[in-house]
């Protein structure tokens, strides 16, 4: 113990009250008290790691990819379920003549459908992995020049 700190525990060696924190203090303010003000931190954001954005947006897109072809599903169910899809082979049949026979279902089937929604949800994928990576860079070259991006943080 230092002579500082034997002079604050008394001649006991226990803390004094002045060296505990108050009993109704909040964690993270100062003066202990109900009315305390909270701390604030100015700080800057100067680099974004390149890799960690990677991974966060490809994780994220996969995730946006599924909720595509989940909506997309509930979208063509919702649609078959009302119907739309032999009203409009009707009306085409009607409009064309009945001596072509084409059936919608032929082009816009579930399984045709879903394909294609995989198919928009992978190039999504790929396509914002790559674009949000691409931002990172682009953010740590504009930081180099003007300084970064500067957050205040509160402790309420």
């Amino acid at each position: 113990m230092s002579s500082a700190e034997r002079t604050a525990a008394g001649s006991s060696g226990t803390p004094t009250s002045a060296a505990k924190p108050a009993a109704g203090a909040r964690p993270g303010t100062r003066g202990g008290g109900v009315d305390a003000v909270p701390r604030r931190v100015r700080l800057t954001l100067s680099r974004i790691d390149p890799w960690s954005v990677t991974k966060l947006s490809f994780l994220l897109s996969v995730a946006v990819g599924i909720a595509l072809v989940v909506a997309t599903g509930v979208v063509w169910s919702v649609l078959n379920g009302m119907g739309v899809f032999t009203d409009l082979d009707g009306l085409f049949r009607d409009i064309v003549g009945s001596e072509i026979q084409i059936d919608l279902l032929d082009y816009v089937g579930f399984s045709k459908v879903i394909s294609l929604a995989t198919v928009v949800a992978v190039i999504d994928v790929i396509l914002l992995t790559a674009l949000s990576t691409l931002v990172a860079f682009l953010y740590n070259v504009c930081s180099a020049l003007v300084g970064g991006l500067q957050v205040t943080l509160s402790d309420d």
